[in-house]
């Protein structure tokens, strides 16, 4: 009995030590966290009240207070949008209207001064969120910063205004843009909070993709957001687009509220009251589903005062730091002659135009297959670039072209979204084996990224150098299967001719 209460006494203290959950004091309350391995992190952690009923439509209000511990183990309910179908953007759960969380991914233990990144998930702003395995901040984090992923509202609660609403709010309320004053919410909550979890409140990057990436655009001219970031990075966030008007209609361009006149038309409310639209159940909103480059899209006068393009040709912009750059066959499988807005862009070219740029891709199948990228992705990355670049701002412009051994594309380069995985270092949550050749390439993208969040200039180390944009005109590093490299910008005839179009039909 002595030896075997010596075994156990043994046993026992060889065993591991549970982590103790780490902790952390907000404004509004105590977190208690996980602790996995090197990295803590906090989920469902509320940003701003619930926007429900009298609050549905209204600009984000002030989270609750709570009192004791409050549980951050489990991320919280997506916000309301149509089924996934497989994409491993939009997360685990059921979609809900309160839904206004946030996620927190530290290195273990109370550090201090920390470079933070908060990603803005794409999806069109109808669908997606901050909480699948595809954006887990762990693996960037492990790379010494803090982590945010973040949810804000989506479709027509998220981008949507009708009369009735602007008849019963006061004239000074923003409107129109929810989504995009959720993000700076968030954005105010990470400033207010995030040196609680050891990050720098002063040192804050944003990044996003596809919408994501546009929202950045945004915040970029958002007055609400300067002095909220410090450095941003931008991944096939188009440029171009020309918004809604809150309540102005254009030639071709309907105002959102004539929007949301057509769409309360279609549920049966030709003479819709604000209490009408709010009593509607969450689900009916999303259909039909509204487009993003033609209804989600919404300059508002306040929020969002004027289109990205424009801000940044005078120079309007934020003044940071920006990394910028798109895939290298983003929408491969939309031709001009498709309808949708996206396939809609080339109509107004002239004859002249359309044969050179036939020319440039020589002949029509190129044309097809590559000029609606061109048009909405590849042209405007490097327009913006060049503005930037011309304000002062270090400016920083890539390409992505890697495609898996285990995924071949059919136009044989990178597919829009095709980055994520790489950047965030998840490329176990893809679903399907990949090579060492991809777990270099997510190695180096993820360490370029936190070393722009670290130091504004992604270079460092060993890896190959990123060429600043103002120093070197047109030149950009790629991200190729056989690692990245610095070189001139790809195909800059057919961007040349692109270019000229849209000085003619939107000087």
């Amino acid at each position: 009995m002595f030896f075997a209460s010596l075994a156990l006494a043994a046993q026992m203290t060889l065993s591991p030590v549970p982590p103790v959950n780490p902790q952390v004091q907000v404004a509004q309350g105590r977190l208690v966290g996980r602790q996995a391995g090197d990295v803590d992190s906090f989920k469902g952690v509320p940003f701003a009240a619930p926007p429900i009923w009298a609050l549905r439509w209204r600009p984000p209000q002030a989270p609750a207070l709570w009192t004791g511990e409050r549980d951050a183990g489990q991320v919280g309910a997506i916000c309301i949008q149509a089924p996934s179908n497989g994409d491993p953007g939009v997360g685990p759960g059921a979609p809900s209207e309160d839904c206004l969380t946030l996620n927190v991914w530290r290195p273990a233990g109370q550090g201090e001064g920390l470079p933070v990144m908060v990603w803005i998930h794409g999806g069109g702003y109808n669908n997606g969120s901050g909480t699948p395995p595809l954006y887990d901040g762990a693996n960037l984090a492990r790379r010494g910063v803090v982590v945010v992923t973040i949810n804000y509202r989506l479709g027509r609660l998220g981008f949507f205004d009708h009369p009735a609403l602007a008849f019963e709010r006061d004239p000074a309320e923003p409107a129109g843009n929810y989504g995009v004053m959720d993000q700076i919410a968030a954005l105010r909550w990470v400033r207010d909070n995030i040196g609680a979890f050891g990050g720098d409140p002063q040192q804050i990057t944003i990044f996003g993709e596809s919408a994501g990436g546009a929202a950045v655009m945004q915040l970029m001219v958002a007055p609400a957001a300067r002095d909220l970031f410090q450095a941003a990075v931008v991944q096939s966030g188009l440029g171009r687009q020309r918004s809604a008007l809150l309540a102005e209609d254009r030639p071709g361009r309907p105002s959102a509220q004539s929007l949301g006149v057509a769409f309360a038309k279609s549920v049966g409310l030709p003479n819709a009251t604000a209490d009408d639209l709010r009593a509607l159940p969450a689900e009916r909103l999303l259909s039909p589903m509204p487009a993003f480059y033609s209804d989600n899209l919404v300059v508002d006068g306040q929020v969002v005062p004027e289109d990205v393009i424009e801000a940044f040709a005078a120079g309007r912009q934020a003044a940071v730091p920006m990394m910028i750059g798109t895939n290298s066959a983003e929408f491969w499988w939309i031709r001009p002659t498709d309808a949708g807005a996206y396939g809609r862009t080339d109509d107004v070219m002239t004859d002249a135009e359309y044969d050179a740029l036939v020319a440039a891709y020589e002949g029509p199948p190129g044309y097809d297959a590559h000029v609606v990228s061109d048009l909405i992705f590849n042209e405007p990355a490097r327009q913006l670039a060049r503005l930037h670049a011309r304000a002062g701002n270090a400016t920083y412009l890539y390409r992505f072209d890697i495609v898996p051994d285990s995924n071949p594309e059919p136009s044989g380069g990178a597919t829009h979204a095709s980055e994520r995985p790489y950047v965030f270092d998840n490329l176990d949550t893809v679903g399907r084996p990949m090579g060492e050749r991809d777990e270099r390439a997510a190695t180096a993208m993820a360490d370029y990224w936190t070393t722009f969040a670290k130091r504004h200039d992604p270079n460092g180390a060993d890896r190959p150098v990123w060429p600043e944009f103002g120093a070197a005109p047109d030149q950009l590093l790629e991200f190729t299967n056989d690692g990245p490299v610095a070189k001139p910008v790809p195909f800059p005839e057919r961007l040349d001719l692109i270019e000229r179009f849209y000085d003619r039909v939107r000087p």
